[in-house]
């Protein structure tokens, strides 16, 4: 079910001036930065070993990551999981009683990915990825 971590997101308001401190003072390589039109966010990626910490900057106000911003302030956002089977994972999610904020997954940068509710994960926001 579960492979490893893939990567921790945490929202920002400026890759740039966020970049300062990940890249130029942690030392970490920026990998690649994207934007998601879909998901209305701008991502720097920096790997960490067999992981990644991903930046995200939302680019429309009214999206869900800038309410996040608006709401909590910069932090970390969500964790995300790779799995070997997005569809059997979340059907056994949803057979386990777990909320789910995405029954059917939708493309990300990586793959396809959908959404475990906080409410379901005692408060954290959980990402499950399936890379293709």
């Amino acid at each position: 079910m579960i492979r490893r971590i893939d990567h921790v997101a945490i929202v920002v308001k400026d890759i740039e001036a966020a970049l300062k401190v990940y890249r130029d003072a942690l030392g970490l390589s920026l990998g690649h930065i994207q934007t998601i039109p879909e998901q209305d966010v701008k991502i720097a990626f920096l790997p960490t070993g067999d992981s990644e910490i991903e930046l995200l900057e939302p680019i429309n106000p009214d999206s869900g990551v800038a309410k996040f911003l608006a709401k909590r302030g910069e932090g970390v956002h969500h964790i995300c999981l790779e799995v070997d089977d997005l569809e059997t994972t979340l059907a056994e999610l949803a057979a386990s009683g777990v909320e789910l904020i995405d029954r059917e997954p939708r493309q990300g940068a990586y793959g396809r990915v959908a959404f475990i509710h906080p409410k379901g994960a005692h408060g954290v926001l959980i990402e499950l990825l399936e890379r293709t």
